[in-house]
């Protein structure tokens, strides 16, 4: 699986480098502001990451499939539905038909864009946001399931496939008790280009406000790492004649040659450990990708101790009183509702369920997930 990767670029950096190896970039996101992507060397499911793909509409690529009728129709995960475009599924005279319009060519060419996207993905269907848990089951795709005939994957896997964009990922290898963290990258230092599926969906109570969202899919892993996971992101080289398979959006029907893409990554790897600290969600540090037996990680745990010796000598004397055997005064505690949230949430951006019981879930999934990692 891939349940953590490292992206701490900017979008123009992702951009660019990008065109340096001669993939087309015609549209981004900006480097700040309330729709920038996140930046982070510990990315977490429900972070919003950088997604390449085909500039095509809100339905996928290929002509618009209407919905046959709108009222009493109900969509679950496991049926395969004709697809409106988001925010009109509940068009009354809407009849079965493959409109002209093309969304595959504009301008006679195909154009490609980065887009900031929340990573989990909810299908175009889904009525409510979902909580945690459920956006937790649909981070990853397992490419054989996209092999089969209908399922959750079938409206999206011709139509809206993407490349996530990385610097590398992280494992957890079983050591008896405990997991160690290692972190996976090309040896070559290009981006990372996870082949990935979006979708873009509007919640019933959320006024024409459209939400994209990504999974990355996943294939058995390559020799070189059987020893960590015997599952791996499918990796494909970027400007590669797969790639441009992959992304292609006059292919918008399922086919061998698309599902050909999703094979173990050939190419050399670099994989080694790192710090146990990126275990917990919410953390981030440069740190995390760099070797822990590394000259570099270990200059900077001195420079952490030096650091914290000096401040501990430079801080004054405070005078010591003697118990007098006075029952002091207990120092007053807070009710929980009280107390300040301390430290970073994880960034997960995913509303809790309703009052305290629903935010404790979601509490408890989340703690779940991470000691999952931690070992």
């Amino acid at each position: 699986m891939c349940g953590r990767y490292a992206l701490a670029l900017r979008p123009s950096q992702v951009r660019q480098m990008l065109q340096d190896d001669d993939m087309p970039v015609d549209d981004a996101p900006a480097d700040d502001g309330d729709g920038a992507p996140r930046q982070s060397y510990n990315f977490a499911p429900g972070y919003h990451g950088i997604v390449y793909r085909a500039d095509v509409p809100d339905w996928g690529a290929g002509p618009r499939r209407e919905a046959k009728s709108a009222k009493g129709a109900k969509a679950t995960a496991g049926e395969t539905v004709s697809e409106p475009e988001v925010g009109e599924r509940d068009a009354d005279d809407a009849a079965t038909t493959m409109a002209k319009t093309d969304s595959t060519v504009k301008d006679g060419e195909t154009h490609y864009k980065l887009q900031s996207m929340k990573w989990g993905l909810v299908p175009f269907w889904t009525k409510r946001n979902p909580d945690y848990a459920a956006v937790m089951k649909t981070i990853n795709c397992r490419d054989d399931s996209l092999a089969q005939t209908g399922g959750m994957w079938s409206s999206m896997k011709g139509r809206k496939r993407c490349i996530v964009v990385s610097q590398g990922f992280y494992e957890w290898l079983k050591s008896g008790k405990e997991k160690v963290p290692h972190f996976v990258k090309r040896k070559d230092g290009r981006l990372m280009c996870f082949a990935g599926l979006w979708d873009c969906v509007k919640y019933d109570d959320d006024d024409d406000q459209k939400h994209y969202t990504y999974t990355i899919i996943t294939t058995d892993s390559n020799k070189q790492l059987k020893f960590l996971h015997d599952r791996m992101p499918v990796i494909l080289d970027p400007a590669s004649e797969k790639l441009k398979v992959w992304l292609d959006p006059s292919r918008y029907e399922w086919s061998k040659e698309l599902q050909d893409c999703l094979k173990p990554f050939d190419g050399e790897l670099e994989v080694y450990p790192v710090s146990k600290e990126v275990g917990k969600v919410g953390n981030n540090s440069p740190n995390f990708i760099i070797p822990v037996a590394s000259k570099e990680n270990k200059s900077n745990i001195a420079n952490f101790f030096a650091n914290a010796k000096a401040k501990k000598d430079s801080m004054p004397e405070v005078e010591v009183k003697k118990e007098t055997g006075e029952k002091e005064e207990a120092p007053e505690i807070k009710p929980l509702d009280d107390v300040a949230d301390e430290g970073d949430d994880g960034g997960m951006g995913l509303p809790p369920k309703a009052g305290h019981e629903g935010l404790q879930d979601d509490q408890r999934n989340q703690q779940r997930y991470e000691e999952s990692c931690e070992g």
